[in-house]
């Protein structure tokens, strides 16, 4: 199938194919311990064991707009987060989450932005795109369900990987290689990982099922940075995408990484809607 072509910001896409690819991305990390439920005006990501806002969140939400019936379903979406034992966190986007001004009324009851994001959609034949050489001893490994024997030593190089390049602090990354060996047992996942002479050095992965791919965790362990491996993956990632027959590809990007943005960009990428914004609650009334 092509790629999306219609006008930006929104390409052409439905109402319906824009509420599923936000959906998506917690759909695709959910694994054992971990779930999605969708309610039907919002979606909820629930982890039993991890309390980061980030595996505890509502998403998709189309809220009424009458204000009484608003701050009732508001209520309610805090007093399920109380009986889980977990902060209120809502992620909403301007132009699809619903009321129109969800982020307004969020912050006049206490929620604070934590700095969101950008959703970026392939738009460009990745094909196009000139090859990034690979370096003398470099080896890109594409991972589906590795074997149990191999999942162990996987998990740990992209453990590795995943917290130099993220600044993940030391001591979370024995439940890093936890979740990241739960994660390798998924069909959906696909994890990359690119080795220097032996040494894992860059990684990348994708969630591929139901006709969309989430690319993630695009990263390069600090002392081997501004050699391109970013670009390298990336492109892979998309190829691939494409090769498996997908033709809805897309990445999420902090807002303030100005140069990740234009690196996307280069490789067919483009600004999916608007900044979406992340509503964490921090002054309960």
């Amino acid at each position: 199938m092509p790629l999306p072509s219609g006008p930006e910001p929104w390409f052409g896409l439905t109402p319906e194919t824009l509420r599923f690819l936000e959906i998506h991305p917690a759909r695709a990390i959910a694994i054992p311990g971990r779930g999605w439920r969708d309610f039907g005006d919002a979606v909820m990501l629930f982890s039993g064991s991890e309390k980061e806002p980030f595996f505890n969140r509502l998403t998709g939400i189309r809220w009424p707009d009458d204000p009484r019936a608003f701050d009732a379903r508001l209520a309610a979406a805090i007093e399920l987060f109380a009986a889980l034992d977990r902060k209120p966190f809502l992620w909403v986007t301007p132009g699809l989450s619903t009321p129109s001004d969800v982020v307004e009324r969020l912050a006049a009851n206490g929620f604070v932005d934590q700095g969101g994001g950008y959703d970026m959609l392939l738009v460009g034949d990745p094909a196009t795109i000139p090859d990034v050489p690979m370096p003398r001893g470099a080896v890109l490994e594409r991972w589906n369900q590795p074997s149990p024997a191999d999942r162990t030593a996987l998990a740990e190089a992209l453990a590795l990987v995943i917290g130099e390049a993220f600044y993940i602090p030391e001591v979370r990354w024995p439940s890093l290689i936890g979740e990241i060996s739960l994660t390798l047992e998924q069909p959906r996942f696909h994890a990359y990982v690119l080795r220097l002479d032996g040494e894992p050095v860059a990684t990348g992965e994708r969630y591929t099922f139901d006709g969309a791919s989430y690319i993630s965790s695009i990263g390069t362990r600090p002392a081997w940075r501004g050699r391109d491996f970013g670009k390298l993956i990336t492109l892979a990632l998309a190829r691939d995408s494409i090769a498996a027959g997908i033709d809805l590809v897309y990445l999420g990007v902090y807002a303030d990484n100005v140069r990740a943005i234009r690196l996307y960009q280069r490789l067919g990428f483009r600004l999916l809607g608007t900044r979406s914004s992340d509503m964490l609650l921090e002054h309960p009334r």
